[in-house]
């Protein structure tokens, strides 16, 4: 068998490894697009939750400044597009000679978007805070 035989038999292996190697690169190309794709919007989600919490804690101090000056602390607001429902619990306590005070459970809910889409978020905050 001379060299120019053997060539001519392996001429078509070459073609088989080339398609080859370029559909793979092509499988790794789209993989890290859809990578690149969810790392930007998981760092999206991060954002509107850290953000939804802000408006929820915002919504505390609105609650804690109605109570201590003996307002209704329930209510509902809007902060930056994310709706706050805020719900206020009062019970009043004396302790030894002191007179009674109030104590209030304050929660305060902030959501964005609507349950089940995409772009929906919602984080919850308490606190409890005491007026003589």
């Amino acid at each position: 068998m001379n060299v120019y035989n053997r060539l001519k038999t392996d001429s078509g292996f070459t073609l088989v490894q080339a398609i080859f190697i370029l559909v793979v690169l092509s499988l790794l190309g789209v993989v890290m697009v859809s990578l690149i794709g969810v790392q930007s919007s998981t760092s999206l989600f991060a954002l509107q939750g850290s953000r939804a919490y802000q408006a929820a804690r915002s919504g505390l101090e609105w609650g804690a400044s109605r109570a201590s000056s003996g307002q209704s602390c329930d209510g509902t607001m809007t902060i930056e597009g994310f709706s706050v429902a805020v719900t206020c619990h009062s019970q009043s306590f004396t302790e030894g000679s002191t007179g009674p005070y109030d104590v209030y459970l304050i929660s305060a809910t902030a959501t964005f978007g609507s349950y089940g889409s995409p772009d929906y978020v919602s984080r919850r905050a308490e606190m409890k805070v005491g007026f003589p």
